[in-house]
């Protein structure tokens, strides 16, 4: 299997694991067959690929004044729209799409984050601190935590 297709899958799998949990939490989104919910996550997908940098680009002033919080705004039209879209997929309002495009988005960024997909990293060390050079000035930002 390429590693762009296990890449795919992978980012796809997670991608559906939000969603479900997304509508475990949030009253307002349901689905009446597994089968919707894995299209749903599909054509989710899309969308997130082909029309949210589009309408990232055309909302940059709101982005820009908001300092990025727009982007919320933007997953929940996505969502909405998918629930709108999708016959067997139910976002039953804007509010409950906008909640649910945040539980969607922190448990992407969770699962992505503990699989390596994307760009998300976490990295854990045991061990005290890397040994210091004596010749280092200091001149770089270091957060030891």
């Amino acid at each position: 299997m390429s590693s762009k297709l296990k890449e795919f899958l992978q980012r796809w799998l997670i991608n559906t694991a939000a969603v479900l949990a997304a509508t475990r939490i949030i009253p307002g989104i349901h689905y009446d067959k597994p089968l919707d919910l894995v299209i749903a996550t599909l054509l989710l997908g899309i969308l997130n690929a082909v029309l949210r940098p589009l309408l990232t680009l055309l909302t940059l002033p709101l982005l820009l004044v908001t300092l990025g919080l727009f982007y919320f705004v933007i997953n929940a039209l996505l969502l909405y729209f998918v629930g709108n879209i999708v016959s067997g997929f139910h976002v039953d309002s804007f509010w409950a799409a906008f909640w649910g495009g945040l539980v969607i988005s922190f448990i992407s960024l969770v699962l992505n984050s503990l699989t390596g997909t994307g760009n998300s990293r976490v990295t854990v060390r045991r061990g005290g601190p890397p040994p210091r050079n004596r010749h280092d000035d200091g001149g770089g930002p270091v957060i030891d935590v």
